[in-house]
């Protein structure tokens, strides 16, 4: 039988591996034997957080709107209800956006939907 010799197939794999382990602390980033499940964990960890983090901003939103609400004394579950009921087709995020970098057209939104007289 013929001898295999697979030096730069096992070469370029640890390279490919130590190279996604750039930045890790330690051996992590020096030994391919460490390298190995750090950079797999740090995988794992991308994965959950990609989707972890749309959760987070949409609760940064609501929190936000919910603030910017309190002056009005409407709820936020009320003013969510009244704008779904009304058929704007504004989003959390876009609201959010709205009661941060415009106050007065925000308060427009609000004094529309709850039916309070807009104040000049």
């Amino acid at each position: 039988m013929v001898r295999v010799k697979r030096g730069n197939v096992l070469r370029k794999r640890h390279k490919k591996v130590l190279a996604r382990a750039k930045g890790f602390y330690g051996g992590a980033k020096l030994i391919f034997k460490m390298a190995k499940p750090a950079t797999g964990r740090a995988k794992l960890y991308a994965t959950r957080d990609r989707r972890a983090r749309k959760r987070e901003f949409r609760s940064l939103w609501v929190v936000r709107i919910h603030a910017a609400l309190l002056p009005y004394g409407v709820s936020y579950s009320r003013f969510i209800n009244l704008l779904s009921k009304s058929g704007v087709r504004l989003n959390r995020k876009s609201l959010a956006q709205v009661a941060l970098t415009d106050p007065p057209a925000f308060e427009y939104i609000v004094r529309q939907l709850t039916g309070q007289t807009v104040a000049q």
